[in-house]
């Protein structure tokens, strides 16, 4: 299943006069063996302030939920976008993580003059952009686009569960879990799985000596 360049959006038009618009940008789904990464960008609207934003890993699913409804309807514009298991695995998680914050910034309604991200590196996004190491516990328009894109990859995690049965996807969202490393054991990769991770790679390639010209059936 592609999710290259899939992105979902929303603004709303604000009667304010806002004369910097910074947007926020995050990442989720970097560690997983399978499945997309995922990435939002918001602009908040300082006229509807919305309490409660923090980074996503330490708010419940019920809260994160709740919070991602809100930032739809009181955002200036917000946007989530993805690259594929494919796209990882061809040029990397850093570099696909990248492209998935580039693309969410190029699908705001809104173009923003200046951009936070979360981390220590930041995409070409054609603007002012600046990294900020632990941004999404400490900048709200982080804080908001770490909810978006977390709460959006769960939810196709969802999806992919009942596309790809046995997995346990919904469960563990894709992440090395004992329970997931049995499933993949006993089934295989399916077309989600990231087939450059450890766990995964181990399974489709042969061990290094039988991979020698050289090496001698085992009996």
């Amino acid at each position: 299943m592609s999710r290259a360049g899939h992105d979902v959006q929303g603004a709303r038009v604000s009667t304010s006069d806002t004369p910097i618009l910074v947007a926020g940008v995050d990442e989720a789904g970097r560690g997983p063996l399978a499945g997309p990464v995922s990435a939002a960008a918001v602009i908040l609207d300082p006229f509807r302030p919305i309490a409660g934003l923090a980074d996503s890993k330490t708010l419940t699913p019920a809260r994160r939920q709740s919070l991602e409804l809100e930032i739809r309807d009181c955002s200036l514009a917000w946007a989530v976008a993805w690259a594929s298991a494919e796209e990882i695995d061809r040029i990397n998680i850093l570099q696909a993580s990248l492209v998935a914050m580039q693309r969410a910034v190029a699908a705001l309604a809104i173009r923003p003059n200046r951009v936070l991200v979360d981390g220590n590196r930041c995409p070409d996004v054609g603007c002012e952009a600046q990294a900020v190491i632990g941004g999404d516990g400490s900048v709200p328009s982080i804080g908001a686009a770490s909810i978006l894109a977390k709460v959006a990859r769960d939810r196709l995690m969802c999806e992919l569960d009942l596309a790809f049965p046995g997995y346990g996807f919904a469960v563990h969202k894709g992440y090395p879990t004992r329970a997931h490393l049995a499933a993949l054991r006993r089934l295989g990769p399916c077309p989600e799985h990231r087939r450059t991770y450890a766990p995964v790679r181990v399974l489709i390639q042969p061990p290094e000596d039988e991979r020698r010209p050289d090496a001698r059936p085992r009996k």
